[in-house]
């Protein structure tokens, strides 16, 4: 059974899966405050490609997660809180641990801390697979041990773990999902597909990290409809979700699709830059989704190769956004 949203907040709005589960909520015609990150620019991050008509359902909030009083107040008057805003850059957690462990795990206490004062309906907190590290299981399901194998991984750990508090000690109303590997259109260059689809298109070569890792990735449309039914299935509280496809791929054939869907083949080079120090590397990540499914009647719906055709339009038609001469962390 589903309940009606109205009003919702969405935080990290800006980003790749944010701006569009922010316009999947207004296009269904929720009211939506769209926290985002201040900055001197005004600027919205990929929010500025939603359709202009759905800005009547959204207001802009700026603010900073490490702000308690920025989050309390974006949050007021709202029935759900989609916690999506996070430093998500493991190359950066490895530079800039504090920015990172402050901006996961203190923001992230900061909304449960006015979500539990305000009466928020439910929180949706947002995990990642990276909180597994390398699978001690061929498909890894909630129950698998959490490992933290970068300053990032280990910060969202300790923001689930929070979570957990909250919902054992106050009987808090809130569900964390754990999407595994998400990539599409509007994701820019910190990520690998990106990466390699921007180097296809506009490079004369592939240059990357290790080819080995292998990875569930599971398209951005549907990732966000899982959002969506987790802010308005009945009877979830509690819940750990994963959200993935259950199928496996290695970034060395992700390369190669690339090669197949652009109809162009370049050499590929190793940079030592790109690779994870040894004992930080994740080299193995398949989801369970049984869970998702069971509970929130959701299951992957676009496949590999649409989903890379895709996210290759995406790119050859915004080519400034793709267009970076150096290694972005």
């Amino acid at each position: 059974m589903q309940s009606k949203l109205s009003k919702a907040l969405v935080t990290g709005a800006g980003g790749f899966i944010g701006s569009q589960l922010v316009e999947r909520l207004a296009q269904s015609g929720v009211q939506v405050t769209a926290f985002v990150r201040y900055n001197s620019r005004g600027d919205i991050g990929m929010l500025r490609y939603a359709d202009p008509s759905l800005f009547k359902n959204i207001k802009i909030y700026f603010g900073d997660l490490k702000d308690a009083s920025a989050v309390r107040t974006a949050m007021i008057g709202n029935e759900v809180v989609f916690h999506l805003g996070a430093l998500i850059g493991i190359p950066y957690s490895y530079v800039n641990p504090r920015d990172v462990m402050e901006t996961n795990v203190i923001g992230t206490l900061n909304v449960l801390m006015a979500a539990r004062e305000l009466g928020i309906r439910r929180v949706i907190n947002t995990s990642t697979s990276e909180v597994y590290g390398t699978a001690k299981t061929e498909k890894i399901r909630e129950d698998h041990p959490l490992q933290g194998q970068s300053p990032y991984s280990a910060s969202k750990i300790g923001a689930d773990k929070l979570l957990e508090s909250f919902v054992n000690s106050f009987q808090f109303p809130a569900v964390t999902l754990r999407p595994f590997n998400t990539f599409g259109p509007r994701q820019s260059m910190r990520a690998v597909i990106p990466t390699i689809i921007s180097q296809a298109c506009f490079k004369d070569e592939i240059t990357i990290g290790s080819l080995d890792p292998v990875r569930d990735f599971t398209f951005v449309g549907d990732t966000v409809d899982a959002f969506f039914l987790a802010g308005t299935v009945a009877g979830i509280e509690g819940k750990v979700l994963n959200l993935g496809t259950d199928c496996e791929i290695s970034i060395g054939d992700i390369i190669e699709t690339v090669f197949e869907l652009t109809g162009s083949r370049k050499p590929v080079k190793t940079s030592e830059e790109r690779v994870r120090p040894k004992n930080s590397e994740v080299f193995r990540l398949r989801s369970n989704y049984s869970q998702a499914k069971q509970f929130l009647g959701w299951s992957p719906k676009t496949s590999l190769k649409e989903g890379l055709q895709q996210t290759i339009e995406w790119v050859r038609s915004h080519p400034a956004d793709y267009s970076a001469t150096h290694y972005v962390i």
